[in-house]
């Protein structure tokens, strides 16, 4: 039996705060964190580079208290100092793991997290521990989805692996339309111009103008992850500079 190989050397996974909730999508559930821990150990396993980068919704939504009419900025300050909190419990999960892991923060918080360095940064991928990129970009009104595409693009990934809980990016919402169709593969530029909410435009831009391909993916599907790196399956979308647009059974 031939020993898998992945498709790529260095790759970003971008988690919501989600992917870590508990009942409600609220909290941090330890079992999710150890799963998703063990997912990454597989990857790891295969000599692939990883960067991680974590939202904070399970904990707090800038967005949402913005809403209700908290100051944006410092909304927004309040959901960075989320993501580090999830950052901190998925470097635990990894760590119990065995994999040697590092969290770098884009906010100084010296005490629990490094700085964000991207030369530290690369060099720790190089020695193949696990980097997770905790506070955002360390400022209000960008999203972690602009971190995740900002970092990937500094250090040099190949790919964002955007995890969701759906197997994909669909043309309407799956979950209020039957009929909604999948794509397999869909341009940055037709993704902005449909509006649908894959990531937001600053976010996908970035990505855009650096050739940074996107493959969202069901990260709750049980070794998903491991089959998309190593190229067994057909999973998820690609959003990439092509202006090809394929639908699933199309």
């Amino acid at each position: 039996m031939s020993q898998e190989t992945s498709k790529y050397k260095r790759i970003l996974i971008k988690l919501s705060g989600e992917a870590l909730a508990g009942e409600g999508e609220f909290g941090i559930d330890s079992n999710k964190a150890h799963s998703l821990a063990e997912e990454i150990k597989e990857v790891h396993s295969l000599g692939v580079e990883i960067a991680l980068v974590v939202g904070g919704g399970n904990l707090i939504r800038g967005a949402s208290l913005a809403k209700v009419g908290m100051d944006q900025a410092t909304a927004d300050y309040m959901g960075m100092l989320a993501t580090i909190q999830n950052a901190l419990a998925l470097q635990d999960a990894c760590e119990k793991k065995g994999l040697y892991t590092r969290v770098q923060s884009a906010i100084d918080i010296h005490s629990i997290a490094e700085s964000y360095i991207r030369r530290r940064a690369v060099r720790h991928l190089e020695k193949k521990r696990i980097v997770i990129f905790a506070g955002g970009i360390g400022n209000p009104y960008f999203t972690t989805d602009t971190a995740a595409s900002l970092r990937a693009v500094e250090v040099g990934c190949e790919v964002i692996l955007k995890a969701t809980k759906v197997d994909g990016v669909y043309d309407a919402d799956p979950k209020k339309e039957p009929n909604a169709k999948r794509y397999t593969h869909i341009s940055f530029m037709e993704s902005i111009k449909r509006r649908l909410k894959v990531m937001d435009s600053t976010a996908l831009s970035l990505c855009m103008e650096n050739n940074m391909s996107i493959i969202v993916f069901d990260i709750f599907k049980r070794g998903n992850l491991k089959d998309l790196v190593v190229g067994n399956k057909k999973i998820g979308t690609l959003i990439s500079n092509s202006e090809d647009i394929r639908i699933d059974g199309e």
